[in-house]
Order: C-alpha cells, then structure tokens, then sequence
C-alpha cells in the first residue's frame, strides 16, 4: 500500500475473534485506525503486544485498534493455538484471523509484525514493519489524532 491509500475492505476472514468490524463502521466510528499484522509463530510480535495493548488502551477514545493474523506456515493455522496466543496476550480488539491471505493480500503486506495507521476518513498515514520502532509509531499516530481535532 501507498500513503494515502484508501484502508481495503475488511473481508475475506476465515474467523474473527473478539467481534466483527468493518470498514464502514470504522469510519462511521470518526476515529483514526491502527491495524497490526501479527502471526502466532513470530516472537517479535510477541514482543510488541504490549506495546499495542498500550495503544489501544491509552487512545481508545480516539483510536480504533484491529489485529490481523497472518499465518506464515501451515503450523500457524491452528485456531486453537491463534486463540490461545490472543488470550494469553491480551488482545481483546477484533481479530481478523486471515488464513487464506485475502487481507494480506489486499493491503500488499509481506510482513509481521506489520503497522498501518489510517486517518479517520480510511487513508494510509504511516505504514512500519518489524518489532522496533514503538516511539516513531506513537509520534505518527499522535500526528494523525492531532490532525482529527482540527
């Protein structure tokens, strides 16, 4: 995906966890979006859950939060294991489990773990990959909220 590229539709799941959401009710919700790629065989995705709980509990007035797994092996379709891993790490957004990569796919992502912050109308502001980088994905998510207040 490219800056400013409109969020793809969230379709193609072959399970959710913690709930449905789609495109349109992110955007009806008027707040920015950030979606994060993650696999049940990456430890740097392991790593970087807290870091996102954070998020999502210090912006949820102003940030909607989804997970995206993305399988990376046959090892990593397992529900059972995806559910536990959600569990035991506390991701209690709406997950996206995407085993047949149709959102992969669709958003153009080779990696986990993978960023996207999408400003409230659904377009790309910020995409970063990899387990570092938590301080340049706060300051970009900032910049998005403070461009929605005006």
């Amino acid at each position: 995906m490219k800056l400013r590229e409109e969020m793809p539709e969230l379709t193609g799941a072959t399970a959710w966890l913690n709930g449905e959401v789609t495109k349109d009710e992110l955007l009806e919700s008027g707040k920015a979006t950030l979606i994060h790629f993650w696999s049940v065989s990456c430890g740097l995705c392991k790593d970087a859950m807290p870091d996102i709980n954070e998020f999502r509990d210090e912006y949820d007035d102003d940030l909607n939060v989804v997970a995206i797994h993305m399988p990376r092996s046959e090892k990593d379709l397992d529900m059972s294991v995806i559910e536990a891993m959600a569990q035991g790490h506390d991701i209690i957004q709406p997950t996206f489990v995407d085993s047949e990569h149709k959102l992969t796919d669709a958003f153009e992502n080779k990696y986990v773990p993978a960023y996207y912050v999408f400003d409230a109308e659904g377009k790309l502001r910020h995409f970063q990959a990899g387990g570092s980088g938590m301080d340049m994905l706060r300051k970009r998510v900032n910049r998005v909220l403070g461009q929605e207040v005006k």
